[in-house]
């Protein structure tokens, strides 16, 4: 592809794709290293925090939680090792499943996710709204939706 000549659209596609990523890994690193020095958490922390507040007896199977994380199962050991050191989360056992263990929230949790949410979500509004206006917003979100994964209100604030 590097010998040819792209056309407009690949072209586009190609520089979006590229500022995708590039955005994406600076925001990400800018706002985990924010959430670190507040609150001793990373992004994949704070989202795996949030994602079992909002589940039902706040707790997921581990299997469901790296899906929903998209970490792989290692991934996820290592993430809920360091959150249940911590006391963050603890690990739950399926009565009707031995094989099936399940991440739950403990208090301890719950008061770390409520005590880093506002100064999180203050950042990630500040990060953004110093960029765009509130229509630019609105039609960045649409646009982000479409992609694989990106849709669903639900996973956006905490």
């Amino acid at each position: 592809m590097s010998s040819q000549v792209l056309s407009d659209q690949e072209s586009h596609a190609i520089s979006a794709w590229v500022r995708l990523l590039r955005g994406h890994a600076a925001v990400r690193r800018s706002l985990s290293i924010q959430l670190h020095a507040d609150h001793g958490l990373t992004v994949n922390d704070y989202e795996a925090l949030l994602v079992l507040s909002r589940a039902e007896g706040k707790q997921r199977r581990r299997i469901d939680l790296a899906q929903e994380l998209q970490l792989t199962a290692s991934g996820v050991t290592r993430l809920l090792d360091g959150l249940e050191k911590h006391g963050l989360v603890e690990k739950g056992s399926c009565a009707s499943d031995a094989r099936v263990t399940y991440a739950v929230l403990t208090k301890a949790g719950e008061r770390k996710l409520d005590e880093a949410a506002c100064s999180h979500v203050a950042a990630v509004r500040a990060l953004f709204e110093e960029r765009y206006t509130a229509d630019e917003l609105g039609t960045l979100a649409e646009l982000l939706a479409r992609l694989p994964g990106g849709g669903g209100d639900e996973d956006c604030v905490p």
